[in-house]
C-alpha cells in the first residue's frame, strides 16, 4: 500500500508561535489556508512554521508565504520557514526570491 500525499493543506500549532503545515499548497488550498494563517498568526509575537510536511507546492503556494511574510512585516512580526521543500526552494530560486523565504521576514 503506498500513501497518497495528504490533498488538502493543514495548519497545526504547536504552541509559542510554533506551526507546522502539511498536505498540498496549490490553487485549490491556498486561500483558504491562507485566511486560516491569518488568523491564527495575528495573535502571536512571532512566528515558527514548519514546512517539511509540505507534500507539493505550486506558484499559488509560494504567493501564500509571500504573503504571509507581508502581513508579518505589517505587525511587526518576525517570521520564520523552516524545513523548506526542495520543490520549494526551486520555485523560490526561479523566482529570486530565495533569500526572502530563507532571510525569516521580520
Amino acid at each position: 500500500m503506498t500513501h497518497k500525499p495528504l490533498r488538502q493543506a493543514r495548519l497545526e500549532s504547536l504552541g509559542e508561535g510554533r506551526f507546522r503545515l502539511e498536505g498540498v499548497l496549490d490553487a485549490s488550498t491556498a486561500t483558504r489556508i491562507l485566511e486560516e494563517g491569518n488568523a491564527r498568526f495575528a495573535r502571536e509575537s512571532g512566528v515558527q512554521l514548519d514546512l517539511a510536511g509540505v507534500a507539493a507546492v505550486d506558484s499559488a503556494g509560494l504567493a501564500l508565504l509571500i504573503e504571509w511574510l507581508r502581513g508579518a512585516r505589517e505587525r511587526g512580526q518576525k517570521m520564520q520557514f523552516l524545513q523548506l521543500p526542495a520543490q520549494l526552494q526551486a520555485l523560490a530560486r526561479i523566482s529570486e526570491i530565495e533569500s526572502l523565504l530563507s532571510g525569516s521576514g521580520s
